[in-house]
């Protein structure tokens, strides 16, 4: 795979590198700290011992006092060993811990703050568009996805089909999340249609023929396998009644595709603007992630039907982003950001289209979603 430099700023203190597999953390990181103490717990042989015996990583750690930064991959696997690291964090001096997971899920469990609050938390996204630079390509990402694995491969749509199969399906199965694969399965292909939807698990545990409580539960396994998020509703000082639902998205447009099922009922524009609005949704969630200013990412919607895609609030940052899934504009395309800006007049307001020209039309910056994916940070910043 091409190597990409990513957008990430490397602390000199612990942290925890989050992120679905697939995403980069393991290349990233080994291209970073060449010298490392490497622990990668995927191996077979690694694991057993680990999970066998975690007060070994104590042993090893300290049988290489030349090693500064130790790096433990997939920690979600043995749980256990962050006993040992918050032992040597409170030891070991000029140490530098780093630790990487797929699954937030027993890391919760096992409580992450065992380290003491020592270790920061950060996460690894897909490529973003301004990451991959003059090798970004918008039909490729709208298609595929930005995967590092899938991005660059020499088949893509095979690459995403064992992406999908090999490891969320089989990552279910291998860390016993649910009893019954089947359900699942079925579960993926249903929540594929509430990509970048209101979020009603009620249908969706109607549809999969399924309990409503089975469906929250597979809900908060996307979650905790950092494959899908929920988008939550702007609701600040608001003056209007708003709904309540959040949307869902999963984090890789390529994977949306790829779960999502297509048949002779189906209109290809509901697919490509699912897809488009997804790509947004990822790249904005990829930036923010890096920028130095906290920011949270939501979307607003009024219970008359007025909805802005997303809306990026922060001491910094208040942006309100309508994408459209068409070449040209019309003026009811407008009429949510107008809406947004009757009740935020404060917000920068940008609607993102598939056209070619960028234009200022009733102070709302009208732009194509292909020159705004490479420069979202330094748009949101000019204000």
């Amino acid at each position: 795979m091409k190597w990409i430099v990513r957008n990430f700023k490397f602390p000199e203190s612990h942290y925890f590198l989050l992120g679905p597999r697939g995403t980069g953390k393991t290349t990233m990181l080994k291209q970073k700290y060449r010298d490392a103490l490497y622990i990668d717990l995927l191996l077979p042989d690694q694991f057993r011992t680990y999970a066998a015996r975690p007060e070994h990583l104590i042993e090893i750690v300290n049988g290489h006092p030349e090693k500064s930064v130790v790096i433990v991959d997939e920690i979600q696997k043995v749980p256990q060993l962050l006993s040992a690291i918050h032992y040597l964090i409170e030891q070991q001096d000029g140490k530098q811990f780093i630790l990487t997971g797929s699954s937030a899920r027993k890391l919760r469990k096992q409580g992450v703050n065992l380290l003491g609050g020592r270790a920061a938390m950060f996460s690894m996204n897909p490529f973003s568009a301004g990451e991959l630079g003059k090798k970004f390509d918008f039909d490729t990402a709208l298609r595929y996805g930005l995967l590092p694995v899938i991005y660059f491969s020499r088949n893509q749509t095979a690459s995403l089909d064992a992406y999908v199969n090999l490891y969320i399906r089989e990552e279910v199965m291998m860390e016993g999340l649910t009893r019954n694969v089947g359900n699942f399965s079925r579960f993926l292909e249903v929540a594929s249609f509430s990509h970048g939807a209101q979020l009603n698990v009620s249908n969706i545990a109607r549809e999969c023929q399924i309990e409503r409580k089975v469906v929250e539960s597979y809900i908060g396994i996307l979650e905790d396998l950092l494959i899908a998020s929920r988008l939550r509703v702007f609701s600040r000082k608001a003056k209007r009644q708003l709904v309540r639902h959040p949307k869902l998205y999963f984090f890789d447009t390529g994977l949306f595709r790829s779960l999502r099922p297509v048949g002779p009922l189906d209109r290809p524009e509901e697919i490509e603007g699912a897809a488009l609005e997804g790509l947004v949704f990822q790249n904005l969630k990829a930036v923010l992630d890096q920028m130095d200013t906290a920011s949270e990412l939501s979307y607003w919607r009024t219970r008359n039907g007025n909805e802005v895609d997303f809306v990026i609030y922060g001491e910094k940052l208040f942006t309100a982003i309508e994408v459209k899934n068409t070449g040209t504009i019309r003026p009811s395309d407008l009429r949510s950001l107008r809406s947004f800006h009757d009740e935020y007049p404060q917000a920068q307001r940008i609607l993102l289209y598939r056209g070619k020209e960028t234009f200022l039309r009733d102070e709302i910056l009208v732009m194509p979603c292909r020159d705004f994916l490479p420069n979202v940070e330094n748009i949101l910043m000019k204000r």
